[in-house]
């Protein structure tokens, strides 16, 4: 019963973060609107932005609200080939009996360039908090025939360590071509968190059981179809223990005007959900929403899995700073 409870818990962390549920690994929350938080994709894509200063906020609800996940990051380049950034998540239920928070710092390396073409290099590194308040779970020993629920019922399940503070660390690497007046410029790139393995104790006691690595590559294009057209299609691929993702799409960006530009695509993570999104930018804000729908017909799992993400990001520069060409950046 112990692993049951354990596993069935980790099933609805997993599907709350979209990912498919192969099996029972612990798994980490994000985004649909991975772009608005790149860190939590790849931390060399710390600072690739065409500003001087970005700060970005993100929400996500689903599962009826009973989950919500919150994204808040902070990221300037700077002129001496190296970005920095300030990433911020937490996940929680909506009756608080599960919380993930973590903070990194991430610094990324944009000294090595071919021409036009570079290649960004990152380290990123912080603090991993994840907690279970055990007074508010219940459990099958605490269901009795003929009453229901009893939380004086006593239950054998036992967690060894419901509060974990753990150090964490990740890299990433991305490519892309900066190449002026060229129709299509690619980028790509790979990165690994939580390469220092943080110990993940709940319920195993003594065995030493960390948390697996999460892989990700991912790449795109960036197409200038007109002056007032570009369009990106993108892929991505997520792999952390047993659980997997793999998800594609594409984003149209219209110049409505000289200020304005409109935003709409879509993303399909296979097996799983297709997310529509559609967004502005005026002036340095941008504004995006999402919602997710479920399109699997191997979910077994009678409860409401769509969920509804809703961004903001606000870029500016200095008051003396000057404006140079423009910047093809690697994101999405």
């Amino acid at each position: 019963m112990k692993k049951n409870i354990f596993q069935i818990l980790m099933v609805t962390i997993m599907g709350a973060c979209g990912l498919s549920t192969t099996g029972y690994t612990q798994s980490d929350p994000h985004f649909s609107q991975y772009f608005i938080q790149p860190m939590l994709l790849n931390p060399a894509l710390t600072g690739a932005i065409e500003g001087d200063y970005r700060v970005s906020a993100v929400w996500r609800s689903q599962y009826g609200n009973t989950f919500s996940t919150k994204g808040l990051s902070m990221e300037m380049p700077t002129s001496k080939n190296i970005n920095l950034g300030v990433n911020l998540l937490n996940q929680s239920s909506s009756d608080q009996a599960y919380n993930y928070t973590n903070a990194h710092l991430s610094i990324a390396y944009t000294g090595v360039r071919f021409k036009d073409h570079y290649i960004t290099m990152a380290m990123q590194a912080g603090v991993l908090n994840r907690s279970f308040n055990v007074n508010k779970l219940q459990f099958g020993e605490q269901w009795v025939a003929g009453i229901g629920y009893d939380p004086s019922a006593h239950t054998s399940e036992v967690f060894y360590k419901p509060n974990m503070v753990s150090f964490d660390a990740g890299a990433g690497l991305i490519y892309y071509d900066a190449t002026a007046d060229r129709k299509i410029n690619l980028f790509g790139g790979l990165s690994a968190f939580h390469i220092t393995r943080p110990p993940d104790p709940f319920i195993t006691g003594g065995d030493k059981q960390t948390m697996p690595i999460r892989y990700s590559v991912h790449a795109g294009a960036r197409i200038i179809v007109s002056d007032l057209l570009n369009i990106v299609p993108n892929v991505l691929y997520m792999q952390q223990g047993q659980t997997a993702e793999k998800m594609a799409g594409a984003y149209v960006q219209v110049n409505a005007s000289e200020q304005v530009d409109v935003m709409f695509g879509a993303n399909l993570r296979l097996g799983d959900a297709i997310s529509p999104f559609a967004g502005f930018y005026y002036k340095g804000v941008t504004i995006g929403m999402s919602y997710d729908t479920n399109v699997s017909t191997k979910n077994t799992m009678e409860i409401n899995r769509n969920s509804v993400e809703v961004s903001l990001s606000y870029t500016w520069w200095r008051k003396n700073s000057m404006k140079t060409k423009p910047f093809y950046c690697p994101r999405f």
